[in-house]
């Protein structure tokens, strides 16, 4: 018995037969032959295989896209929207408005490297951290740590108040100021303070080039970490206005 191999539509026969040539008439022929060959169904669905397996893994991709891509994509939409929070009482603001009066004070008389009226305004800004109405702040319906912040932030202000006080040489306020700077900012920012438009500025060359911010009330550049020496040097890095409703 001889195995013959036959090609129909580009695909081979192997089959035996007792002779040594098959001779295939017609396609009828050819078709009965490879139903009838042990080895045709295999062969049909081994090419089958390849293209049922791009369906079914395009089908999985589809579906693991929109179980898991499409779920994330909507619950992360709301982690994007600010806090809200209502507007503060009228006695917060005004111990707020006596907080910033006290830190531009301290920053006026750095500027004009008077360390006199730098302890003097640092006190008065002890006195206005420690009597901040951080129990009046509205607590948004997202966020209920708002007063605990503020509270902390108000405390942090007051230390380091303190600590300029404490310092007798006027690079080392400065140093002080430049921490009770960057505490505000924040705590500006946490209770949304509307009580006028605030720039922060800032000073690449302050504390050898490594650079440091201050709050002003005004868009003009006066350096507290310079004076006279460089009272201009500086730029707007920022702004913020929470009186615009």
């Amino acid at each position: 018995m001889r195995k013959s191999r036959v090609r129909v539509n580009h695909y081979y026969l192997e089959s035996f037969s007792p002779l040594k040539t098959h001779v295939l008439p017609c396609k009828n022929s050819v078709l009965k032959v490879l139903k009838a060959s042990p080895n045709f169904g295999k062969k049909k669905l081994g090419m089958r295989r390849p293209f049922v397996l791009i369906i079914v893994l395009v089908a999985l991709g589809v579906g693991a896209y929109f179980l898991f891509f499409k779920k994330e994509k909507k619950e992360s939409g709301p982690k994007d929207q600010p806090l809200a929070m209502g507007e503060n009482t009228g006695s917060f603001n005004q111990s707020f408005d006596n907080l910033m009066s006290a830190y531009f004070a301290v920053k006026d008389a750095l500027v004009a490297s008077d360390t006199v009226k730098a302890n003097a305004a640092a006190a008065a800004l002890v006195l206005a951290a420690d009597s901040l109405k951080t129990d009046e702040i509205k607590d948004s319906s997202e966020n209920s740590m708002i007063k605990a912040t503020a509270k902390d932030y108000a405390g942090t202000i007051s230390g380091w108040a303190k600590g300029l006080i404490g310092e007798k040489d006027i690079e080392a306020k400065r140093s002080e100021f430049k921490m009770i700077s960057e505490s505000l900012w924040t705590l500006v920012r946490t209770v949304k303070y509307s009580g006028q438009k605030l720039y922060y500025q800032y000073c690449p060359m302050a504390f050898d080039n490594q650079g440091a911010n201050w709050l002003s009330k005004d868009n003009e550049i006066r350096n507290p970490y310079f004076g006279d020496l460089m009272l201009t040097c500086g730029r707007n890095d920022d702004s913020l206005d929470y009186s615009i409703k």
